[in-house]
């Protein structure tokens, strides 16, 4: 059988820096129109959603990833705090998020992201929630403000490795978008994408051009069922329906064993 990486195309130098240079003024030009819309108070989060899903499906044509979507999408309007929590081994990880999941979705970032020019102050108009890891007071603070923006309706993206896969393994989960869950009781989306780790691979500018790309969405875990005492237990169960998803175990064949079929 093929593998995935003989479907692609290893980007050249011409090519990558294409590549490079393309996301960089796509990101950009919806960064000024977000910049812009707010500045004159017509910022709206519809409008947003529509940004980030624009400049999500720009990214991916540039890389040309074949996207496919399977399992059931959750409801996003039945009232909840919903916890979308994914497996991170490329920068297009949320850009595959945003265009395949319904809902106003943002993501978890980082502090050190409101610090870039023009992207940090667009990702705060635009409702962005940043969360600083090196301060413990200051994390807390960032969450107290996620959580609000979740029972406001926004659905938050986080993934719980912390940093992205060198190999699309999937590594240790870190507590704090657990604490998160738990304070919210919030209902956790694991969601898993297998290939995407081959079209960036972590830490390098390798591109592959049109590789299949398959993003599964889990059942949902409802984090009310659990307190602070069975934190390890959610993240266990959260992992090891992640790892499912990532990596299917085959049917298992007992021999001398016939299914039949139901009367």
């Amino acid at each position: 059988m093929p593998s995935l990486q003989s479907f692609a195309e290893s980007a050249n130098l011409a090519r990558r820096i294409g590549v490079v240079l393309g996301s960089l003024l796509l990101t950009l030009f919806y960064c000024l129109l977000v910049l812009g819309r707010a500045a004159c108070g017509r910022l709206d989060r519809a409008r947003v959603d529509a940004y980030t899903r624009a400049w999500s499906r720009g990214l991916l044509r540039l890389v040309r990833v074949r996207l496919s979507v399977h399992g059931q999408l959750p409801d996003f309007n039945d009232g909840r705090r919903y916890l979308i929590l994914c497996n991170h081994s490329s920068h297009y990880d949320i850009p595959a998020s945003f265009v395949a999941l319904p809902g106003s979705i943002r993501m978890l970032a980082k502090q050190e992201l409101s610090r870039l020019p023009f992207l940090g102050a667009a990702m705060k108009a635009a409702e962005f929630p940043f969360v600083d890891r090196h301060n413990r007071d200051r994390a807390l603070a960032d969450l107290q403000r996620a959580r609000q923006m979740m029972e406001s309706g926004i659905v938050l993206w986080a993934a719980p490795e912390g940093t992205r896969s060198k190999d699309g393994q999937l590594q240790r989960f870190k507590k704090g978008c657990f604490h998160l869950a738990l304070d919210t009781d919030a209902v956790i989306v694991p969601v898993a994408i297998r290939g995407i780790h081959q079209v960036l691979p972590a830490r390098t500018w390798r591109f592959n051009l049109g590789l299949p790309v398959s993003l599964h969405v889990g059942a949902p875990i409802d984090a009310a069922q659990f307190d602070v005492e069975h934190l390890d237990e959610l993240m266990a169960r959260t992992h090891g329906h992640m790892q499912a998803l990532l990596h299917p175990r085959p049917a298992r064949v007992v021999p001398g064993v016939h299914e039949t079929a139901p009367a």
